[in-house]
């Protein structure tokens, strides 16, 4: 399905649109915050996973303690 889409001239056009549409000044402060994005994300699935992980599953019928209701 994706073949054909990472291939040099297309990503050449990619940069080009990118620098005509936000000019040069801008590209290096996106590719920081894009950067700085990806690398928060990963942080937070990382931190999820090893919650997930080191938490024991709930009881059969039981409710996970983030999921109870909490009305009172």
């Amino acid at each position: 399905m994706f073949e054909g889409l990472f291939q040099p001239t297309h990503l050449i056009l990619v940069l080009a649109i990118a620098l005509i549409v936000f000019g040069p000044g801008k590209l290096p402060e996106l590719g920081k915050a894009l950067g700085e994005s990806i690398r928060e994300l990963k942080k937070a699935l990382n931190d999820a996973t090893s919650v997930a992980k080191s938490s024991p599953p709930p009881a059969l019928g039981e409710q996970a303690p983030e999921k109870r209701d909490q009305r009172t």
